[in-house]
């Protein structure tokens, strides 16, 4: 008997983050970058495409969003629902 696995996509990873997340009170991108990087450390996304990734898989959901990561012009985090 062999055992295989199937690979896991990004985008993938972050529907499922976002599901997990749905009784929250919102979807931090930052917390959410942070996981999908510790379960897929090869993943050759840029943060930035991550958060595209997960604000539309959590616009699809309905879950809310908070823009947390730190951006290069200081702007501070926002919450969008």
């Amino acid at each position: 008997m062999t055992n295989s696995f199937h690979s896991i996509t990004v985008e993938r990873a972050a529907e499922a983050y976002v599901l997990s997340r749905g009784k929250a009170r919102f979807l931090s991108i930052a917390q959410a970058i942070r996981a999908i990087r510790t379960l897929i450390p090869t993943c050759r996304a840029t943060d930035r495409d991550l958060e595209e990734i997960l604000a539309a898989a959590s616009i699809v959901h309905g879950v809310p969003v908070a823009f947390d990561t730190k951006t290069a012009d200081g702007l501070a985090p926002q919450l969008h629902s």
